[in-house]
């Protein structure tokens, strides 16, 4: 399990782990990371997509005399690097479980060269990195409290959007009715309740997986995405009421910037929480 003397850096999803130095970053940062689990991890990254079984690690990592503990010591370990990694042994991104057998790394591995850490350190001066050639992934690489700020900015505007059509809720019908007629208005008034009490719950837990860094929000935010979209498509039309206030020129703006918002939101969801990839 001794990974080749030229790759001191493997790079893998937004982390690197420099097999020299002992450390995990992720996107320039340094995590905190124990011997024990950083080691777990390097016998992991060493042989991607094959299995490592736990008598491997034990010969590797522990000491013969260590039997008792080895059990105790690699769950703990183990755990160590899926919490460093924000992974979940229920839905893994990287690290799958074999019950009773051992680990695989899922996740894909690039292997560097040792100058590598030049990158890492200019992105840790930096805060941002350049997207490296051959990676696969069409999305740049940009601080991930910058994408995850911008995604609870949109969250926000969303809440206070449904808050102030539903408290504007009598004036709009006024207009509708006045423009498009009783029954219209009496559709339209439905439309904006129904979309609320739709909107209303996803946006709070969005916010709230926001808020607590939820490590499972990107595949959360995939599933969702669908009902999303097709809110957000027609709450965009909403856009038209505001026109009498705000004029057409802002309302028009307001309009194309609401039927873009669900594509910027997958955007920022995707950098902030890629994909797993296998």
């Amino acid at each position: 399990m001794e990974q080749s003397p030229r790759s001191k850096v493997v790079r893998f999803a937004e982390y690197e782990a420099d097999l020299r130095s002992g450390e995990l970053l992720r996107q320039g940062r340094r995590l905190k990371l124990q011997e024990k689990p950083f080691q777990v991890l390097a016998a992991l990254l060493a042989r991607p997509g094959e299995l490592v079984t736990r008598e491997e690690l034990r010969q590797s990592l522990w000491p013969a005399d260590t039997f008792v503990d080895f059990e105790h010591g690699l769950n703990t370990a183990v755990n160590k690097v899926r919490e460093a990694l924000r992974d979940s042994a229920n839905n893994p991104r990287f690290i799958e479980t074999l019950p009773r057998r051992g680990y695989r790394f899922i996740g894909q591995v690039d292997s560097e060269e040792p100058n590598s850490a030049d990158n890492a350190t200019r992105i840790a001066q930096t805060g941002h990195a350049r997207s490296l050639p051959g990676s696969g992934s069409e999305l740049p690489v940009a601080p991930r409290p910058a994408a995850r700020g911008f995604l609870f900015v949109i969250e926000l505007a969303y809440l206070a959007s449904y808050i102030a059509a539903l408290h504007h809720l009598i004036w709009v019908r006024m207009l509708a009715r006045f423009s498009f007629g009783p029954l219209k208005a009496l559709t339209i008034t439905s439309s904006i309740i129904l979309l609320c009490a739709m909107g209303l719950p996803i946006r709070f837990y969005l916010s709230f997986a926001l808020a607590f860094d939820y490590h499972l929000l990107g595949e959360k935010f995939r599933r969702l995405f669908p009902l999303l979209l097709l809110i957000d498509i027609l709450w965009s039309a909403m856009a038209l009421f505001v026109v009498p206030k705000i004029g057409l020129g802002f309302g028009f703006a307001l309009f194309v910037l609401a039927i873009y918002s669900p594509f910027a939101q997958r955007t920022l969801v995707r950098m902030a929480y890629p994909e797993k990839t296998c």
